[in-house]
């Protein structure tokens, strides 16, 4: 049953974002693994839609998952979103209103439009899913997933998000613009107005955390270990890159790796989960040396340049021959060598 789960949300959500579904899979495997997820993209391509579609379709305690969206602005400051003490005269006491992180899903809109102080107040929430004001510290709920979104640096009124908090997102998706065929079915259905007040809850909050601990589980080789560490340390000598990959980014990968193999039904992680998320989870964490240049392609040719010399090395734990993973090879296999 548990399963089913991810393809029933995946493909609920694909009836209101269309033609997108690589970028839905890896949502799913993003809320799967407990991380959080930074959409980049023009404005009007359905990011806000998405992440209101996923609170619609997860059932909470006493309803759908509760969803929350800050527009991010030059003027915002950080009590707008953590919440503020405030002075009850009828009490004589102070007391807490909660800002609007207090929620299951929180859309961080346009984050790269407020300025660094104000994205600075996303961190611990992010990190630590907890808020602290006035000196007390409160806990958020356990299923708790930012989506943040941010236009490209090339539009007015931006500000780079710091290198602390890109780290804090487990993968950045581009969303895109739809293609042909999925923007003629947008245009006959307009999923946004026809659909989305009709979406009911099709999984629970119970069993998301259920298969987030599922999640863990599932088996990771020894030499799938060499690969991610010998990937994320070619990053750190690479000159071609200022800043390298943190050991945070390395568990982001291997948690991400984990949730998207047990959602492709898979007890174990393989070649094809490293490919399919190298650049989702790494590549919006490093700068190029020149800080113009993308780093996705250094990302892509790292990955295939440790990939193809631990290959060539050794046969892996799932033999030697074609995959359908990195360099074309194969480092996978369940307990005991066996895919």
């Amino acid at each position: 049953m548990d399963d089913v789960i991810t393809d029933v949300l995946q493909n609920a959500l694909a009836r209101v974002i269309r033609g997108k579904e690589s970028v839905l899979e890896l949502l799913v495997t993003t809320l799967v693994a407990g991380g959080h997820l930074l959409l980049e993209d023009l404005p009007g391509t359905g990011k806000t839609t998405l992440a209101r579609a996923l609170a619609q379709l997860v059932e909470g305690s006493t309803g759908p998952l509760v969803f929350r969206r800050i527009q991010f602005t030059p003027d915002l400051l950080p009590y707008d979103i953590t919440g503020v003490d405030i002075y009850d005269p009828a009490y004589r006491r102070f007391r807490f209103a909660p800002g609007p992180v207090f929620a299951h899903i929180l859309l961080a809109d346009e984050i790269n439009r407020a300025t660094p102080k104000v994205q600075s107040a996303l961190l611990e929430v992010m990190n630590e899913q907890q808020v602290t004001v006035g000196g007390s510290t409160r806990r958020l709920d356990e299923l708790f997933l930012v989506i943040g979104t941010e236009n490209p640096l090339t539009m007015e009124g931006t500000y780079p998000l710091p290198l602390a908090q890109l780290d804090r997102f487990m993968m950045r998706l581009p969303l895109g613009y739809p293609d042909e065929e999925a923007e003629l079915s947008i245009l006959r259905d307009d999923p946004g107005r026809r659909i989305m007040p009709d979406l009911v809850p099709v999984t629970t909050r119970e069993e998301i955390l259920e298969l987030r601990a599922r999640a863990r589980d599932v088996f990771v080789h020894e030499d799938m270990l060499r690969a991610i560490t010998a990937i994320l340390r070619a990053t750190r000598s690479d000159k071609r890159l200022k800043y390298g990959a943190s050991p945070r980014a390395a568990l982001h990968l291997l948690d991400a790796m984990r949730a998207l193999a047990l959602i492709r039904k898979r007890d174990y992680v393989s070649d094809a989960e490293l490919n399919d998320l190298l650049v989702p989870v790494l590549a919006h964490r490093l700068r190029t040396a020149t800080m113009e240049d993308d780093a996705i392609p250094v990302v892509r040719e790292i990955g295939d340049r440790v990939l193809s010399r631990l290959q060539e090395s050794g046969p892996g734990a799932g033999g030697a021959g074609a995959g359908d993973g990195v360099a074309g090879g194969t480092l996978a296999g369940g307990p005991g060598g066996v895919p």
